[in-house]
């Protein structure tokens, strides 16, 4: 298990997608949980990890696996071909969030809450399966005109925020390493997170959020997840509700 400990990275851009095989569902779905692993390609714990998340994709329909792939091990010989600081921030911010400054790799996170080492399977399952559900529904559409996103009524804090994000997904990325601890492996990663867009903020009531065709393209996914996820001083918190689209 690879451990990293630094500052708040200065700064957020969004990562750019590319084009991606369709693998999920026509149909948006409301997953019972997401399971989110931060991982690296220059990290040779992580492997078993990422093997594991493909298992639970495969496995558990009703799961949303994401794959983040984060930046801070690119010093240690290999440049990860799928990191961004974005995602070594999200990592940063969950851990600021709990208060535990625990950030390493491969690191799961369960529904926004807790964390675990990624290739522990019967952590992680039990996470799962104990995971308070989602309680939002969220439904995403896609017309001539804009990607659209209706969420339902259902937090019940008064003055509860929620933040809207939307993730550009690529369903698999196969890659040669040719440096760094995992030298000479070709490895296999799927639902791999290319980038993050949020897209509106929610107080709790029937809201419909809608995304111009014009936003999406420049991101040039054809997979795509929403996550609803309650924020306190800007910090991600608990995820309450999400879903898939593929065009």
């Amino acid at each position: 298990m690879r451990w990293f400990l630094s500052n708040r990275l200065a700064g957020v851009v969004l990562a750019a997608g590319i084009g991606c095989v369709t693998a999920f569902s026509a149909q948006a779905a409301n997953p019972k949980a997401v399971v989110e692993l931060f991982t690296s390609q220059g990290c040779s714990s992580c492997p078993p990890a990422d093997r594991f998340l493909e298992d639970l994709a495969s496995d558990q329909k009703d799961v949303l696996t994401l794959s983040y792939h984060v930046d801070y091990w690119d010093y240690f010989g290999w440049k990860d071909t799928l990191g961004s600081p974005i995602f070594t921030q999200r990592q940063k911010d969950y851990a600021k969030s709990r208060g535990d400054a625990q950030i390493y790799t491969p690191q799961v996170v369960v529904n926004g809450r807790g964390h675990m080492v990624g290739s522990d399977r019967n952590a992680v399952n039990s996470a799962i399966r104990t995971s308070s559900e989602m309680n939002v529904h969220v439904n995403a559409r896609l017309d001539n005109e804009a990607l659209e996103v209706q969420l339902s009524d259902a937090l019940k804090a008064k003055g509860q925020k929620a933040g809207v994000y939307l993730l550009g997904i690529e369903d698999e990325v196969v890659v040669e390493i040719k440096r760094g601890e995992n030298a000479g492996s070709t490895q296999t990663y799927k639902n791999v997170v290319h980038s993050i867009m949020p897209i509106g903020m929610w107080s709790g009531s029937a809201e419909v959020f809608r995304l111009p065709l014009s936003a999406l393209k420049m991101f040039d996914s054809k997979n795509w997840a929403v996550l609803v996820q309650t924020t306190s001083n800007d910090m991600p918190g608990e995820i309450i509700g999400a879903a898939t689209y593929s065009n």
